[in-house]
């Protein structure tokens, strides 16, 4: 039996065009207000109060749930991150893991696309706020950290860390490039992150030279000192 494409069709990747309905809770009325008011203000602009009201909900149940309108960010950009890791692909298990991570990161845009005037919104306040760009770059980083998880590909320790914040910056140059695409596909979209990946590979590479250094450095200094220490040791026998 045929296993099926690694890629879906340019004509597979269509993006949503409706935003899904909104949640019954709390939380998520609260996260649907700020992204419809993200997509009509700054995100400067937008206080608690006027998340609330737009939510339908008293001040007090958001007070409850969130600290700050940045917090309800950080909420639906968790919402995007659980969409993506429910919509696995088990046929994609077989494939390399540059595949397997274009598969992730593509369902990533996929999901984010009924926000794309919101994500644009915010983005650009953190061209002007660099306060908010370093909170959005953690955020970013975090996801990252659990797409490259999703696509197989280990992202603990310094190497992982290293990994994820590349992902985070080479996810934000295909964002701009999606948000300057008019059209209702993402093929400029699609090859952007086939640069991206390319880029990343190599770019992995180098940091796993990197990471080898140290323990290449730390072999070397033992064998340095082993005949210092057995002289030592035969110099007390003596």
């Amino acid at each position: 039996m045929a296993r099926k494409p690694a890629r879906k069709s340019k004509s597979e990747r269509k993006t949503p065009a409706a935003v899904p309905p909104r949640g019954t809770s709390d939380r998520a009325k609260a996260t649907d207000a700020l992204m419809e008011l993200l997509a009509e203000h700054p995100f400067e602009d937008i206080g608690l109060a006027e998340v609330a009201g737009r939510a339908g909900i008293k001040l007090s149940a958001l007070r409850a749930e969130f600290g700050s309108t940045l917090a309800i960010y950080g909420a639906h950009i968790k919402d995007i991150d659980n969409i993506v890791l429910d919509g696995g692909d088990a046929d994609m298990a077989e494939e390399p893991p540059r595949e397997r991570l274009f598969d992730v990161e593509m369902r990533r845009l996929e999901a984010l696309a009924p926000y794309k005037e919101a994500v644009r919104s915010i983005m650009r306040s953190a061209r002007r706020n660099p306060g908010l760009a370093l909170a959005l770059n953690a955020m970013a980083v975090r996801s990252q950290s659990w797409m490259l998880e999703a696509a197989g590909i280990g992202a603990s320790g310094a190497r992982g860390a290293l990994r994820a914040q590349g992902a985070a910056l080479m996810f934000g140059r295909v964002l701009n490039v999606w948000l300057d695409d008019d059209e209702d596909g993402v093929d400029a979209a699609m090859a952007a992150l086939d640069r991206g990946l390319s880029s990343a590979a190599r770019w992995d590479g180098f940091v796993g030279d990197l990471c080898s250094i140290p323990a290449r450095f730390m072999r070397g200094s033992r064998r340095r000192r082993r005949p210092v220490d057995e002289g030592a040791t035969e110099a007390d026998a003596a």
